[in-house]
């Protein structure tokens, strides 16, 4: 089933994977609205992405409800419909757990984990008019960590558990579910002026048991089967997309 004429809003939009989630879902004939804090990469990804279809920047900071709830008004004014919501919007603090301020954790519990509460109670009663979907995207450090990512670590577990939560409560008119990627390349999905090619090596892509490094495309791609109408019975699910990093036993020698 085709998902074209659906709207579909992606937080944290503008740059690296939510950018991809937005191109892709315009190349299925969805219209989007791209919500995020950076203006100058959030006008630059409407007007790259404009002649794949209809595509709207909002300026919004998910953390703050006043923020959200603009952006919700604009697009039922808008478009006067929301079929899919994609809570992608994150951003990380790496600081040792004892330097790390009682604010910079706040805040990354704040965008991470509060933004995906406020847009999906905001968004829920437009989502469940319109047997709609919720799709999070957290991160395979739900489940593993590298030293001083404690509040990105415990924001993205959050989400993990949000979305099963979302996902019965909101059922059966929304489907929830959630996408933890891994190490993903999205050096040339950023903001014209921080742009780059990674210098990825070998080594980088040999770790990975399917051989290579993530792009933005693998997440866009399983994100549309989830939001495809005929796969309904899928609802309140975890999805790693890790290039198996996440099953590979590791041993030092």
């Amino acid at each position: 089933m085709s998902l074209a004429g659906k709207v579909v809003l992606v937080t944290g939009g503008a740059q690296g994977i939510g950018r991809a989630l937005a191109e892709r879902f315009l190349t299925e004939g969805c219209r989007v609205v791209v919500a995020d804090v950076d203006r100058e990469a959030g006008k630059e990804t409407e007007q790259d992405l404009k002649d794949l279809g209809e595509v709207r920047f909002i300026e919004t900071d998910v953390a703050d409800e006043a923020s959200v709830s603009a952006l919700f008004s604009q697009i039922s004014e808008t478009f006067s419909r929301l079929d899919v919501l994609i809570n992608n919007a994150g951003i990380m603090i790496r600081r040792p757990l004892t330097e790390l301020s009682v604010q910079e954790w706040n805040r990354v519990l704040g965008v991470n984990l509060g933004g995906a509460f406020l847009c999906s109670r905001q968004g829920a009663r437009a989502l469940r008019e319109a047997r709609g979907g919720i799709l999070n995207i957290a991160s395979t450090r739900a489940l593993m960590s590298e030293p001083d990512t404690e509040s990105y670590a415990a924001s993205k577990g959050g989400l993990v558990a949000l979305t099963h939560a979302l996902a019965v409560s909101l059922g059966p008119e929304v489907r929830v579910n959630c996408i933890s990627p891994g190490w993903i390349d999205v050096s040339g999905w950023a903001g014209k002026s921080r742009r780059h090619q990674a210098a990825l090596t070998p080594r980088d892509h040999s770790q990975h048991p399917c051989g290579r490094v993530g792009m933005p495309s693998d997440v866009a791609s399983l994100a549309v089967f989830l939001c495809r109408p005929e796969n309904g019975f899928i609802t309140g699910q975890n999805f790693v997309v890790d290039g198996g990093m996440t099953r590979k036993m590791i041993y030092e020698e």
